[in-house]
């Protein structure tokens, strides 16, 4: 769960899929969108400053603007 002054998002990681359940933005287009399990996609909530993205790796850039990394 995330939950910040921009608003709640809850990820949900089962199975090799990620979503996200349910989410407090006016639009819930991020919790409409189908589960991601491939290297590459990636879930965004706007409203809430949010991207869920499959990468292969833990990424080698400056990681220092992420929230969590999660292998």
């Amino acid at each position: 769960i995330r939950t910040g002054e921009d608003g709640l998002n809850r990820l949900i990681i089962k199975d090799g899929k990620a979503w996200i359940e349910t989410a407090s933005c006016p639009d819930g287009i991020c919790a409409a969108h189908k589960p991601i399990s491939r290297e590459g996609e990636s879930i965004v909530c706007l409203p809430h400053k949010l991207v869920v993205q499959l990468t292969g790796d833990a990424p080698e850039s400056d990681v220092s603007d992420l929230d969590v990394i999660i292998q």
